[in-house]
C-alpha cells in the first residue's frame, strides 16, 4: 500500500511539473489502454498529425505489457489536431504481425475508439484536439485473432 501511495505522489509531481515546464504550451497525453489480452511485450502509442497519420509518428512512447489496463504518457505535443494509434507487440519484434490478407495478428487500436472494419481508419475519424496541460483517453485495443507470438 505504500509503494502505491509512493507512485501516486510521484504521479502527481511528475504532472505539476509538467504543467509548469511546459513554457511552449505543449500537451502530456495520458493514454489508458483497458484491454491488453497477455502480459507479453509492450504498448506502444504513437500520436500523430495528420500528415503523419498510419505512418511514423512524431511523438511516441510505451510500456510493458500487462494483461487487462495498460497506461502509457506522452509528453511534449503541441497543441493541435491529432490521433493516437496503439499497438501490443507481444513478441517485441517492433511491428505490427499480420497474417493472411494483412490483418493484424497482435493488438492494436486508435483514439476515439474508432474500430478497424473492412478499411483503415479516416485521420477525421480519430482525431482528437490537444490543448496543451494534461489529457487522457482511453483505448480499447481490437484483437484479430492468433496469438501474436
Amino acid at each position: 500500500m505504500m509503494a502505491q501511495t509512493l507512485a501516486l505522489l510521484a504521479l502527481i509531481a511528475a504532472e505539476q511539473a509538467d504543467q509548469r515546464v511546459s513554457a511552449d504550451n505543449s500537451g502530456t497525453i495520458h493514454v489508458v489502454i483497458d484491454n491488453a489480452r497477455t502480459a507479453r511485450g509492450n504498448i506502444h502509442v504513437d500520436i500523430c498529425p495528420e500528415a503523419n497519420f498510419l505512418s511514423r509518428c512524431p511523438y511516441s512512447a510505451e510500456a510493458t505489457a500487462r494483461q487487462g489496463r495498460v497506461e502509457v504518457v506522452v509528453r511534449g505535443v503541441p497543441p493541435g489536431r491529432y490521433s493516437a494509434q496503439i499497438t501490443h507487440d507481444e513478441n517485441g519484434n517492433k511491428k505490427v504481425d499480420r497474417g493472411l490478407f494483412g490483418i493484424p495478428r497482435e493488438g492494436i487500436g486508435f483514439s476515439n475508439n474508432v474500430r478497424v472494419r473492412f478499411r483503415a481508419p479516416r485521420f477525421s475519424e480519430a482525431a482528437f484536439t490537444v490543448t496543451g496541460g494534461i489529457q487522457s483517453i482511453t483505448v480499447n485495443l481490437q484483437y484479430f485473432g492468433g496469438s501474436g507470438s
